[in-house]
């Protein structure tokens, strides 16, 4: 049995949470093996404290707020990185301004627009936009620019969870502006010591680029070893 959620979420130990693999709502039942319970309210305080245990929200509709945390979970190890030859060369000639931090509102709500081929819809609803605007104005939540002049033509935001950065969403509006603000992104951490990235769920894009899948246990030993170092990826 999946736990509904109060309003101020005390999340369960995702190492030892009974995940169930099926639960009832309504007429149907919805595959629960990677949730580890439902509702609660998108604040600032309930998302830092997911982030920091390895749990992320995902909205899904006609559901109470789904809390997350994969069985098998996507990362980017840096050192496993892979740049087709063509993007190299895209790099070289890049002729963008890129910034973080910039206009983090603008990067989310682009997010949300883009209509992408393998979803319908889009998780990042209104309340979403909402809430991670405060999140970002808190501390946790950043965002990479891509500019042309002045216009906004890709972009990424995520999660800073205590020394991991945990990727959310990305758009482009120009070929290859997202993978450019990923690379910029990359280059930031590692000189903030940071050697890799969450990813959450694999993508074919981030597998094209060296991401893999690990085990849950496996991901949660590592957060947390990463944690330890208290490094500051956004001083």
């Amino acid at each position: 049995m999946i736990p509904e959620m109060s309003a101020s979420i005390n999340f369960p130990d995702p190492r030892t949470h009974q995940f169930t693999e099926w639960v009832l709502f309504g007429d149907f039942y919805y595959n629960a093996r990677d949730i580890v319970g439902f509702g609660g309210d998108l604040t600032v305080a309930n998302l830092k404290n997911a982030y920091s245990s390895g749990i992320f929200p995902w909205h899904i509709d006609r559901l109470p707020l789904p809390w997350f945390c994969p069985e098998q979970r996507a990362i980017l190890e840096f050192s496993e990185l892979h740049l087709p030859r063509t993007l190299r060369k895209e790099c070289r000639r890049n002729q963008f301004n890129i910034s973080i931090d910039r206009d983090f509102g603008s990067v989310i709500e682009k997010c949300a627009e883009v209509k992408r081929s393998h979803e319908s819809g889009t998780w990042i609803t209104d309340d979403f936009v909402s809430v991670y605007k405060d999140f970002h104005r808190a501390g946790w939540a950043h965002s990479v620019e891509v500019w042309d002049g002045e216009e906004l033509v890709g972009g990424l935001y995520g999660i800073d969870a205590g020394g991991v950065f945990c990727g959310e969403s990305m758009f482009h509006l120009r070929s290859n502006t997202s993978k450019f603000a990923l690379l910029f992104l990359i280059d930031h951490l590692e000189k903030r010591g940071s050697t890799w990235i969450d990813i959450q769920v694999m993508t074919p894009h981030f597998e094209s680029l060296g991401a893999r899948e690990i085990e849950r246990v496996e991901f949660l030993d590592k957060l947390q070893k990463t944690q330890a170092l208290k490094l500051n990826l956004f001083p």
